[in-house]
């Protein structure tokens, strides 16, 4: 069969000619496979899934209450566009109130359709062809992309456990610096579940004053911070000067599938995201933003879910290592980032992570993400669905059960 005439029409930033035509599988494609095989090869035993990457509860009962009631307000039903002032000003008392960072809620603070999309525009801001955005690998790729979409590159940090997995701004080549436009930092890392020092903050803004590039820190999981309070960029001298902070309301909020985050700092970098933000989209349902301060103004939730992915990683570290894997407590996120095992004692060697969750996946029923762009990691997420603790003891009990003879070797 011939191709169609628009097959020679495609972008090439999505493939051109080629669109379509590729049998690479992305890795989680891959997993979802498996997951489907292993299902289909052992119906009788349980799917011990932590690979996905989502809350697994639903959002407090008093942002679910206001939500029904904002609804059914006739006001909301219209185009939101860069906001209600109301949710920028509840953005704003949660950010003193949290994090010490005074922010005033006209200039600086701009709601999103969920941080993915904020990551999505941002880089529309300042990519022109042939500018550079520093990235972390591993690491969330939406930035990228785009910065890729609009003729610019990404070079990339990788997230070395020799570094403590904190990006080497020091070894950036000069000629790198020099084309840079953004820096795009991620604290707590998704994956790595690293936390962030203020004196790092304070190496990357100095670091962005001296080769004149933005900052864009991406703070979904700032409030699932285990090892130091929860701290902001922001809160930095000098943070203000250089860039802006992306947050969520989704991690530290159960809001996954509402679609919620805000852009705050710098002020002209705000107005630009505003602006640029205006050709993407009319704003998130005014019903979802106003449902939202009720989470934002009360502490006590994010305190809870805090709480919860904070036992649930402790019980998961402790399994792991009575298994042998050699792994601990990360500093934050609900992900537990830990090296994958070369191969097992008395069975098959594995030439990567893939590998490995490969083997997890289809011989054990056991769900992880495989990392293998800096060194070889396996990404293990606590937000299985369990009703109680009672249920997340039974859990773990089952994973034991399944990785307690496997022998680990690394």
């Amino acid at each position: 069969m011939s191709d169609p005439y628009f097959q020679n029409l495609f972008a090439d930033r999505i493939g051109g000619a080629q669109f379509g035509k590729s049998t690479a599988i992305y890795k989680f494609e891959k997993i979802k496979r498996a997951k489907r095989q292993a299902l289909a090869d052992h119906p009788e035993r349980q799917l011990l899934d932590f690979g996905i990457g989502e809350n697994d509860g639903m959002a407090d009962e008093q942002i679910r209450q206001r939500m029904a009631e904002e609804i059914n307000v006739p006001a909301n039903r219209g185009y939101a566009d860069n906001g209600t002032p109301v949710f920028k000003e509840a953005v704003a008392r949660f950010m003193h109130r949290e994090y010490g960072v005074e922010l005033d809620p006209t200039t600086q603070v701009n709601h999103c359709i969920g941080s993915k999309s904020g990551l999505a525009i941002f880089p529309a801001c300042f990519i022109n062809p042939g500018d550079i955005t520093l990235m972390t690998v591993p690491g969330y790729p939406v930035a990228g992309t785009h910065t890729s979409y609009y003729g610019g590159t990404v070079y990339k940090l990788p997230l070395l456990e020799e570094n403590d997995f904190l990006p080497d701004l020091e070894s950036i080549p000069a000629d790198v610096r020099m084309k840079a436009k953004l820096l795009i930092l991620c604290f707590p890392n998704s994956p790595t579940g690293k936390t962030a020092p203020p004196e790092y903050y304070e190496r990357a803004i100095a670091f962005a004053k001296k080769h004149s590039i933005v900052i864009l820190q991406d703070a979904a999981h700032a409030q699932l911070s285990y090892d130091r309070a929860p701290n902001s960029f922001l809160s930095i001298p000098g943070a203000m000067d250089v860039g802006v902070e992306m947050h969520s309301m989704s991690k530290g909020f159960d809001m996954i599938g509402w679609r919620l985050g805000w852009l705050c700092g710098n002020p002209l970098l705000v107005k630009a995201f505003a602006e640029t933000k205006d050709n993407f989209d009319s704003g998130q349902f005014l019903a979802v933003q106003r449902a939202a301060i009720a989470g934002l103004d009360d502490p006590e939730i994010p305190k809870r879910i805090r709480a919860k992915y904070q036992r649930r990683l402790e019980k998961l570290v402790a399994t792991l290592q009575r298994c042998g894997f050699k792994c601990e407590m990360p500093g934050g996120t609900y992900f537990l980032y830990t090296p994958s095992p070369k191969g097992l004692a008395a069975g098959p060697q594995f030439e990567n992570a893939e590998a490995c969750s490969q083997y997890l996946i289809t011989q054990q029923s056991i769900c992880t993400v495989p990392w293998d762009d800096a060194g070889s990691f396996l990404r293990f997420s606590v937000t299985y669905e369990a009703v109680d603790e009672a249920a997340e003891d039974a859990l773990m009990a089952e994973t034991e059960s399944r990785l307690k003879g496997i022998k680990p070797v690394f």
